[in-house]
């Protein structure tokens, strides 16, 4: 019963796509005013219907029959942006040359993205997040399921873009508009040339192999300022092993040896030239390091509510100052993660290249994410929790590192439609370090944590 009900559901979807992308408006007048003929038509003895609907059939099959023989020799060549971001329009260029003896013109450019229809394995296996709130008979058929699936996995809207007239040999510019409705990778698998029949009712199409792809960056909400208490912790090591393995610390100068100094810090060169042992000193460095944490233990892939916690971090990565601190991205996928940025680390934008592809961890508990904050907390200045529910684990890891004595800045992220009052649980003694966001409204909520 499922299979026959998702193949129905992929039929209609194919069947509704090419309808909408062959037919021209005009072309779909013509096939209301078929099938009204068709239906009015039957009795020909009574009316006369029978012939317009003659007439509205030839009309069509000339139309199709125009456009079988349809291959421009045109190729095209896209110029993309390293990065867009999600819900903001930018525009790209594509340089679309005829390499035949004729004129074109009248053509339409349409960007082929990947196919959004699920598969039948992601159909049975997703729930949509007002799945329990249907009726039985909306469960049983799964037709919102269905829904919400593609509109999730329709990665961008790109209108078509007519194309200006294109002499022999030539070629010309066309600037494409494209606005990004998800963080992380958009694919572009080729472009498709349209052109109307004589009668302007359907429309052949030539299909130009093309790949591209831009990575598009979270939303980023503007935050007011935030006043993250703590001071300088001592980073063994220096800068360089804020973020990696090896022992990199500043360096002051050359001294002689004393007993107790690791031998890996002797100079040998210094050694051969004066007959002693000589070793490279170096100063221990203290500077602010702040912990964003990021919830991502979610039972629904693709929820709003996680969306909404990955541009609440991006909004932080990308507003901190961080040049002079540094900034720990911290959240667990197929693997705990820790990325730093600040100082002359990685920069804001390769953190936010990191936040583009994060993804809903399903298969781990939230426990698995205490080992890689608490190993850290005696280098932190202060934490920012980025969570997605406030249950015992989750106030578990706050009390822990309040009793660590960091700062901790709390923002828990609701479902839309459905706040609930929460106790502050640990963060009571803190009660304006504690934020409660919707989704859907975090922009204007986002007032309540500034400068608490």
């Amino acid at each position: 019963m499922k299979k026959l009900l998702y193949r129905m559901f992929r039929f209609t979807a194919t069947v509704q796509y090419g309808f909408l992308t062959r037919f021209t408006p005009a072309g779909r007048l013509v096939i209301g005013a078929l099938l009204i003929a068709a239906f009015m038509g039957q009795n020909t003895s009574l009316n006369m219907a029978f012939q317009g609907f003659t007439l509205l059939a030839a009309l069509l099959l000339v139309a199709f029959l125009t456009t079988l023989f349809f291959k421009p020799a045109v190729t095209v060549t896209r110029r993309l942006p390293r990065f867009g971001t999600a819900g903001d329009t930018f525009t790209y260029r594509m340089m679309v040359s005829n390499n035949s003896a004729k004129v074109q013109k009248g053509l339409t450019l349409l960007e082929a993205t990947p196919d959004p229809r699920p598969s039948f394995e992601e159909f049975m296996a997703a729930r949509e997040p007002l799945e329990k709130t249907r009726n039985v008979f909306d469960r049983t058929v799964g037709y919102h399921r269905w829904m919400w699936l593609v509109r999730l996995k329709q990665s961008a809207g790109i209108d078509e873009t007519p194309m200006p007239e294109l002499g022999p040999k030539t070629r010309d510019e066309v600037r494409i508009q494209v606005t990004p409705h998800r963080r992380g990778r958009l694919h572009l698998n080729g472009v498709k040339i349209a052109r109307p029949d004589v009668f302007g009712l359907y429309r052949a199409i030539h299909r130009i192999t093309a790949y591209g792809s831009v990575l598009i960056l979270p939303r980023r909400y503007a935050l007011p300022p935030v006043l993250l208490p703590g001071h300088r912790k001592h980073q063994p090591g220096g800068v360089a092993l804020a973020s990696s393995v090896g022992d990199a610390e500043e360096f002051i100068s050359l001294r002689e040896y004393r007993p107790g100094d690791p031998l890996r810090r002797i100079h040998w060169k210094s050694w051969a030239k004066t007959g002693k042992p000589i070793v490279k000193e170096y100063q221990e460095e203290y500077f602010i390091r702040h912990a964003l944490i990021l919830d991502t233990f979610h039972p629904i892939t693709g929820s709003d509510t996680f969306e909404e916690a990955v541009s609440l971090a991006a909004s932080f990565a990308s507003t901190l100052e961080t040049r002079e601190s540094l900034l720990d991205l911290m959240f667990v996928g197929t693997e705990a993660y820790c990325f730093t940025s600040g100082r002359g680390l990685a920069q804001t934008d390769r953190m936010l290249e990191i936040l583009a592809s994060a993804e809903v961890c399903r298969s781990r508990p939230f426990s698995d994410l205490y080992p890689l904050v608490l190993e850290r907390a005696g280098l932190l200045s202060s934490c920012i929790c980025i969570l997605l529910s406030w249950d015992t684990d989750r106030q578990e890891l706050v009390q822990r590192l309040k009793e660590a004595g960091l700062p901790v800045l709390v923002l828990v992220i609701q479902p839309q439609g459905q706040p609930e009052e929460l106790s502050p649980g640990p963060m009571k003694d803190d009660p304006d370090r504690f934020v409660v966001l919707e989704a859907g409204k975090i922009e204007e909520e986002l007032a309540k944590i500034g400068n608490a």
